[in-house]
């Protein structure tokens, strides 16, 4: 195994007008790295881009999407740059959006980023089996690619309060009743499924599509515009803080963290 592969990597297939992006770093739970981070900004761009690239479809190897960020490489002592280039492809939707559709596919333990990434996609396919928690509170810091709004304009207050504050584990079902999936199927037909939508999708006009997605972008835009104003003063907020270090080096312990609220 190469060094490369030890880390992890992002790839883009191409499957007629539909692009295949796939999270590898099975090793390791598809834990994002900062430069997995970058591979997955320039292959939606691509698709962005190109003409000839109608959808894509987001999926992840293995039997998880994700556990997370590779919290050491991006929060450690030897953290690596946290480069998207400017005015590519934000994966979180935060800055720049794709404007093509795109389905995303999830399986197995779907925390933090993974659900981000997956309520940043239009739709998403979930096996029978993912489970699902948005645990950085648990880590002393706070969702910080969106899930502070997405869970929101998804759900309702209530029930994204519910979540947001327990940091609490919720299966394929329960994310099905949320609206945060829109199909569950069984384990392992996950990603064929969002192939098919997304072939399904490419059936319509393209141009049409697209308009349909940026018109719809533009009914959410001011709300989400405050809201992604609002990350910096969150991040502000927490990373400073005692309790920010004691969620760090509980999860690099792997034991509960003892908040003390300073």
């Amino acid at each position: 195994m190469n060094s490369k592969q030890e880390l992890g990597a992002v790839t883009m297939a191409v499957d007629g007008h539909v692009a295949i992006i796939t999270v590898e770093n099975e090793a390791k739970m598809n834990a994002f790295t900062p430069e997995m981070m970058k591979q997955l900004s320039d292959h939606l761009t691509t698709v962005d881009e190109d003409d000839g690239l109608w959808a894509a479809v987001l999926s992840f190897s293995g039997k998880h999407t994700t556990a997370g960020l590779d919290m050491p490489r991006f929060f450690g002592p030897d953290a690596e740059p946290q480069a998207v280039p400017d005015g590519q492809v934000d994966p979180f939707g935060l800055s720049r959006q794709c404007r093509k559709p795109v389905v995303a596919a999830v399986q197995g333990i779907t925390y933090t980023i993974g659900i981000e990434m997956m309520l940043a996609a239009d739709i998403a396919v979930a096996a029978d089996t993912t489970r699902f928690a948005q645990l950085e509170s648990k880590r002393g810091i706070a969702p910080l690619g969106g899930a502070h709004f997405r869970y929101l304009t998804r759900t309702g207050w209530g029930n994204a309060m519910y979540h947001l504050f327990l940091c609490d584990e919720y299966d394929a079902e329960r994310a099905l009743q949320l609206g945060f999936v829109q199909e569950v199927v069984p384990e392992g037909d996950q990603i064929e499924r969002a192939i098919e939508l997304a072939h399904e999708i490419c059936k319509n006009a393209p141009l049409g599509i697209r308009a349909t997605k940026e018109g719809a972008r533009k009914f959410l835009e001011a709300a989400e515009q405050a809201a992604i104003a609002e990350i910096d003063r969150i991040q502000e907020t927490v990373f400073g803080t005692e309790d920010f270090r004691e969620g760090i080096q509980s999860f690099v312990e792997r034991r509960d963290a003892e908040f003390q609220g300073k």
